[in-house]
């Protein structure tokens, strides 16, 4: 936590709303328009596109819509950017929108005579659509669209380029029709409020409508959504429509899921607005403390740090000498104390200097017998995953539902991912927290120690505004989480990291911005999330430096929370 970052920089730092594929589309079409771009879905190979150098190619898998979409290979010196001159009409607006799928697969389109546009994504294993607008000037009749990757990055893939809007007279426009009823429509992981839903995608389709019970609740990009807001242990029915400027489906297949009878995933003590606090069993330069000193604006509290064993996954933990606990009896009772009092005491994996290594079955078992022996030894509700040095999210996923399986429903899971971490669904630890959606309590992203990110919306924002905080938040619950696992984790104090402090009024700004829709900066959510789980500080000891004015204004403002 308390330490600086690397900086990534470039385009390459922060990642495009358009990665989170649950997002409402901004414009309809009208009737009359056409798709102007020809060869849109690269049946006829590469007639129509130009591809740089050599870089592009049509393959037969893996494809959105048809038997083929274009594969294009970047090199160190070459985006691999393929494009089309498409007949547009002056004065006129397009909606631009392709199905890409890899790495840092951009869209987008020059020569308008007005405002260029483009969007990208850093990529993902699936297909997902990339969708933007522009306008056409007064005299503009051929606008360029194009596609391309990152240089050095994996190939990408493309399929199902629509440029639609008016015909500019290019003719060979491929004409809109409805679009097939999605198939295959599936329930995933629920909560106590919410439902993941997903289905097949439709070719042709710019958007998709989600009903729960006969009645219209979402309208959304992807071939996915998330129903929230339902009450618990409730059965629904869901169906799902697609739609473009032609019209809508009929309605798919229903299926029908059940929530949950509680909150979020694991946690079974935890409050529904938690404050969470690192504590730390070292001493270095913030106020020293014991457990019994932490604040009861609290819900949880992680000791930091458990040390890494010769043995890959094995953990250990020792009480550091300087924290002045007289005993291992004497901290296991202050622990035992605070339980006592409704808090939850984990602990935290990892840190700054952490080494803890999980990618192979081996070290995945070996870190859950490990952690739940020194639960069992100490007494801790559960585990903090900060680990930021990397992490593989298939055998840490299999480490923690092993840990899971032994320490039952009221394991507490929390995760303290960097920024850059959960820019990306495909992130590792990204998809690490969606793995283990089913036990997760909450994720606190470290919003400190940073340097600018893109929020949800695609734009550029800098650490330590309330911006920062709420545009960030947004990739997490439009991006998979339910908002009872999302929680902002920020400084206690202006010592508690290198840069991204801000004041705790700022925070409460940003908690009632998700929450309430009040409060916000320039940046304001489509939705509110009023199950968001609370805040996170680094750390209590730092807090307690200044005065515990971080928990004294953060705490009242998240058990507030509606």
């Amino acid at each position: 936590m308390d330490r600086a970052r690397r900086w990534i920089k470039g385009a390459l730092a922060v990642t495009a709303a358009a990665a989170l594929g649950v997002t409402a589309l901004a414009t309809t079409a009208q009737a009359a328009d056409i798709n102007v771009a020809k060869n849109a879905g690269f049946e006829s190979d590469l007639s129509n596109w130009t591809c740089s150098a050599g870089t592009g190619s049509v393959v037969g898998s893996p494809v959105h819509g048809g038997a083929k979409a274009l594969k294009g290979t970047p090199t160190a010196q070459d985006t691999a950017q393929c494009s089309q001159a498409v007949a547009v009409k002056p004065n006129s607006t397009y909606t631009l929108s392709s199905w890409v799928q890899g790495s840092y697969v951009y869209l987008g389109a020059s020569g308008t005579g007005t405002t260029d546009v483009s969007t990208w994504t850093p990529g993902s294993s699936g297909w997902q659509q990339l969708s933007t607008t522009f306008t056409t000037g007064a005299n503009t009749t051929s606008v360029t669209v194009y596609t391309h990757g990152w240089y050095a990055q994996s190939a990408y893939y493309a399929d199902d380029v629509s440029v639609l809007g008016p015909d500019g007279g290019g003719g060979g426009g491929d004409p809109v029709v409805i679009p097939a009823v999605p198939a295959r429509l599936a329930a995933g992981t629920a909560t106590s409020s919410s439902v993941d839903l997903s289905w097949n995608p439709v070719s042709g389709a710019t958007g998709y409508n989600v009903y729960r019970d006969g009645s219209k609740v979402a309208s959304v990009s992807g071939a996915s959504a998330t129903a929230t807001g339902l009450a618990a242990d409730t059965s629904y029915s869901f169906q799902v429509s697609a739609t473009n400027s032609a019209g809508e489906s009929a309605k798919s297949t229903a299926v029908t899921a059940k929530t949950t009878t509680s909150g979020g995933g694991g946690g079974g003590t935890v409050p529904k607005h938690a404050v969470t606090g690192y504590w730390q069993n070292f001493d270095n330069g913030a106020t020293v403390q014991k457990l019994r000193d932490v604040p009861s604006q609290y819900d949880i509290i992680a000791v930091s740090f458990a040390d890494a064993t010769s043995t890959p996954g094995q953990i250990s933990f020792t009480l550091d000498p300087a924290v002045g606990y007289a005993s291992a009896a004497d901290f296991k009772a202050d622990i035992a104390a605070k339980q006592a009092a409704g808090k939850s005491v984990i602990l935290s994996v990892g840190g700054e200097k952490g080494s803890v290594s999980v990618n192979s079955d081996a070290s995945a078992t070996a870190f859950a017998d490990s952690a739940y022996s020194l639960m069992q030894q100490y007494g801790f509700d559960g585990v903090d995953i900060d680990l930021e040095n990397g992490l593989n999210s298939t055998y840490m996923s299999k480490a923690l539902h092993q840990l899971s399986a032994k320490a039952g429903a009221k394991l507490v899971l929390t995760m303290a991912p960097q920024t850059i971490d959960m820019q990306s669904t495909s992130g590792e630890y990204f998809k690490t927290a969606l793995n283990v959606k089913d036990i997760l309590t909450v994720v606190n992203m470290q919003y400190y120690n940073s340097g600018s990110m893109l929020g949800c919306d695609g734009k550029v924002y800098s650490q330590g505004s309330v911006d920062f905080l709420t545009a960030l938040a947004c990739i997490q619950l439009e991006g998979g989480l339910d908002p009872s696992q999302v929680g902002l984790g920020v400084p206690a104090s202006t010592r508690g990291a290198g840069s991204g402090y801000v004041d705790p009024s700022v925070v409460n700004s940003a908690l009632d911005c998700l929450t309430r829709g009040t409060g916000c900066g320039s940046f304001k959510p489509a939705r509110t999330y009023p199950g968001l789980r609370g805040a996170m500080a680094w750390s209590t000891n730092w807090d307690a430096t200044a005065g515990n004015a971080w928990s004294n204004s953060v705490g009242p403002k998240v058990h507030s929370l509606p």
